[in-house]
């Protein structure tokens, strides 16, 4: 499974990518805009929202991104290792 997490902090990325390992997917992470954001997001088969470390632009490109590429989306207000975890294991069924 793809995973695509938009928000978070930026020294938490490793231990995204590291919990995401754990479960089997793939990750990308992105805590800072880029200019080409749309395109880099890609079509995963689930997109996480750290709603609150995160812009309202980045969440409004992320979100249609989403929709465009019927990708469920999860948010959440934390950002923490064990909030990324409890979505991971509630969607992969684990």
């Amino acid at each position: 499974m793809s995973v695509v997490i938009v928000g978070g902090h930026d020294r938490m990325v490793c231990q995204y990518k590291k919990i995401c390992k754990q479960f089997r997917c793939k990750a990308k992470v992105f805590t800072h805009m880029s200019a080409d954001l749309n395109k880099q997001i890609g079509s995963p088969d689930l997109c996480v929202l750290f709603t609150n470390t995160v812009s309202h632009k980045m969440i409004k490109c992320a979100l249609d991104e989403a929709k465009r590429n019927n990708t469920k989306v999860v948010r959440s207000h934390t950002s923490s290792g064990a909030a990324l975890t409890e979505i991971l294991s509630k969607e992969s069924g684990a």
